[in-house]
């Protein structure tokens, strides 16, 4: 315990908090910080010159992580029949309709991502006040509302993200694991900012990306160099 710890403040030594790293340079030290039992997730904060409180600065979209995003997503699926059966075939983990409306409205939350066919969208209406607090409700502009299940599965499955900015306007993302090589997390990093970068919304004035923060889940944040992050 000693040592781990020992190591770590060695590490955290090396990490000036005011210095703007390179992305690069950034993701190695963030994985040299990442000493905890477990394997950590980057995160990513991105500031944005954003008021989420109007309708058209809202920022919100999704994402496919190029190399993944080293979670076992969970997925739950509202749909009947023929469309449920392509559900569990892509690899769903809970489907169902009025049955799995019942579970959600008893507390019982057991999926990280939730998806909809199109006509299940009423009975969804009715679960807004416990999926919407935890950004799970469906909905088309990211994928979640659609006739193609099977796709929006894999997709979730294989390291699609969702992201939304919060009231303070600021972005939080996971885009892979402290384990995966710098590389692969670059890229993440790249293809995150670049859609947040697309999604830009009609009423954004002035510098709209003002901030990037990379962090493990249990070691310190580094300012990153906005032009570092974007993708070439």
């Amino acid at each position: 315990m000693a040592k781990s710890g020992k190591r770590t403040a060695e590490v955290r030594s090396e990490i000036d908090r005011n210095k703007f790293y390179g992305l690069s340079d950034a993701i190695e030290l963030v994985k040299k910080a990442a000493t905890a039992k477990f394997d950590e997730t980057v995160e990513v904060a991105i500031n944005l010159g954003v008021d989420p409180r109007h309708a058209d600065q809202m920022v919100r979209g999704v994402v496919q992580l190029p190399n993944g995003s080293g979670r076992n997503v969970r997925v739950g699926v509202f749909a009947r029949d023929a469309k449920a059966d392509e559900a569990r075939e892509a690899g769903a983990d809970i489907v169902g309709a009025e049955d799995l409306l019942e579970i959600v409205q008893s507390g019982k939350v057991d999926f990280d991502r939730c998806i909809a066919t199109p006509d299940m969208m009423p009975l969804v209406g009715h679960l807004g006040k416990i999926l919407g607090p935890r950004g799970m409700m469906p909905n088309p502009k990211v994928g979640t509302v659609t006739p193609d299940v099977a796709a929006a599965v894999k997709a979730a499955k294989g390291g699609a993200v969702e992201f939304r900015v919060e009231k303070a306007g600021i972005i939080h993302a996971g885009v892979g694991k402290a384990s995966f090589d710098a590389k692969a997390i670059e890229e993440n990093i790249k293809a995150l900012v670049g859609a947040v970068q697309k999604a830009r919304p009609s009423g954004a004035k002035g510098n709209y990306i003002q901030k990037i923060a990379l962090s493990s889940t249990m070691g310190p944040g580094l300012k990153i160099e906005t032009a570092s992050a974007l993708e070439a």
